[in-house]
């Protein structure tokens, strides 16, 4: 995604019915009919490659290669974020920002990058990681700050934002920002062998509920919709 990305492999496809990509996915319109789809920062390219397979025109940006048995099937750029948007063909329906923003040194920018680039009427669509998540404040208010491979506490993420500040971000960009639904954390990672369970389900129902209650303190991520809004200077 950036030129702090260690491994693509950590961004794949998250296959689960209640994750980010599930819900991003919902978002956008079953039929594509040839509208045009921004996919920056495509990770392994597998989210891409749904939605050309969907009838969107897709063009995808990331840093590393992509992977060869995609080819022909997108568009694609490969390009390091930090240094702002390639030269791109005309103006999308629809720009994906699937867990890329936070990952970069200078997110405002390339906001309002993106803001230019959308048709009248087009939308952004977005998965943001939550900060102001209760794991995530017990672990600073212990004093702790882990560096993990992913998740909230991701050893990529240059930016630690809650809801507020997401939302001064976007306003900043010229974006009006909805949010459109909420993640809670997979336990199933954390317990694949009882991915089935009726506790782990009984769980994630909890967190679910949880998290519609007070989402500033358990919501994992933010499913966000922005609209262009203003016109930038």
């Amino acid at each position: 995604m950036t030129a702090t990305t260690p491994n693509r492999a950590h961004y794949a496809l998250k296959v689960s019915a209640t994750s980010s990509h599930a819900q991003l996915l919902g978002l956008l319109p079953a039929s594509g009919h040839g509208q045009r789809i921004l996919d920056v920062g495509a990770g392994t390219g597998e989210f891409a490659v749904m939605l050309a397979e969907r009838g969107f025109a897709v063009t995808a940006l990331e840093r590393y290669p992509l992977v060869p048995e995609f080819e022909g099937k997108l568009e694609f750029h490969q390009v390091d974020l930090d240094a702002g948007l390639p030269a791109l063909r005309g103006a999308y329906d629809w720009v994906l920002c699937a867990d890329v923003l936070e990952h970069l040194r200078d997110p405002a920018a390339l906001l309002g990058q993106l803001h230019a680039l959308l048709t009248p009427g087009g939308r952004l669509v977005a998965s943001l990681p939550n900060s102001g998540h209760w794991y995530f404040r017990l672990h600073v208010l212990a004093g702790s700050f882990p560096q993990h491979d992913k998740g909230l506490f991701d050893s990529t993420h240059l930016h630690f934002y809650m809801w507020d500040g997401w939302l001064g971000l976007f306003e900043r960009a010229g974006f009006s920002l909805k949010l459109v639904s909420l993640t809670t954390p997979p336990l199933e990672l954390k317990f694949p062998r009882s991915a089935h369970a009726l506790w782990l389900r009984a769980a994630n129902a909890v967190s679910a509920a949880l998290a519609k209650c007070w989402m500033r303190l358990f919501a994992y991520q933010f499913i966000v919709e922005a609209r262009p809004e203003r016109r930038l200077p």
